[in-house]
């Protein structure tokens, strides 16, 4: 259910199967009985054959209760240094991103073995999780000429932007090399003609993983 609460955290719906019976018990043992209870009772949603966070409010008591809920383990320690992250990223601070992110890999999360960008994507998120205070973060956002992997929209609009992009087996460069060819931050710059929006850095992130050599890498340029 950790692992779970990761990836719904992300935006990504998990498999289950949803007994109608188990909302009425008071001795919920399984998995698919408790998110069966919290369909009923409104915690979650259920399409599909799947389960996710339903809205905006219940999203931030869920990211609010994994930067407090020691008994999250792994889930808990990753978000407590999602604040350390943000700072990093914002200095361009590679060298303490790097070591933030060898910390998330040491943990003993089965996410962690990065099998796709799904799985870096959940852990990603966690680390950042302290930028949803003073970003509106979107996952696979529609900028420029594709779908970038996370958009932060700060809501001070003096202050930085920033574009992440994620690469399994790629390069950090290529993944600043995607953002720069394929426009991503025009989504901050308003239309010709007009005040942009946004005036303040636009940062490109990247942030690639080398299954062989298990390893991160990262850059961060300033567009």
């Amino acid at each position: 259910m950790r692992d779970d609460l990761a990836l719904m955290i992300s935006g990504i719906p998990v498999q289950a199967r949803i007994q109608e019976y188990a909302a009425t018990s008071m001795n919920l043992k399984t998995r698919d009985e408790i998110y069966s209870a919290m369909v009923v009772y409104g915690f979650l949603s259920y399409d599909n054959g799947k389960v996710s966070i339903p809205n905006k409010e219940l999203m931030e008591h869920f990211e609010e209760m994994l930067q407090k809920e020691q008994s999250l383990g792994y889930i808990c320690r990753l978000s407590q240094v999602s604040q350390r992250m943000l700072a990093a990223t914002r200095s361009c601070d590679t060298k303490t991103m790097l070591e933030i992110l060898e910390y998330a890999h040491n943990t003993e999360s089965p996410l962690l073995e990065y099998n796709s960008e799904i799985e870096l994507t959940a852990v990603i998120n966690l680390v950042y999780l302290a930028a949803r205070d003073t970003y509106r973060v979107e996952r696979e956002d529609k900028a420029g000429g594709g779908y970038v992997d996370f958009i932060f929209y700060p809501f001070d609009k003096t202050d930085d932007c920033i574009i992440l992009e994620l690469k399994v087996d790629g390069t950090p460069e290529s993944a600043i090399r995607q953002i720069k060819d394929r426009k991503y931050a025009l989504r901050f710059r308003g239309r010709s003609g007009d005040i942009a929006p946004f005036t303040g850095r636009v940062l490109a992130v990247g942030i690639a993983y080398d299954r062989k050599t298990k390893k991160h890498a990262c850059e961060v340029e300033i567009l």
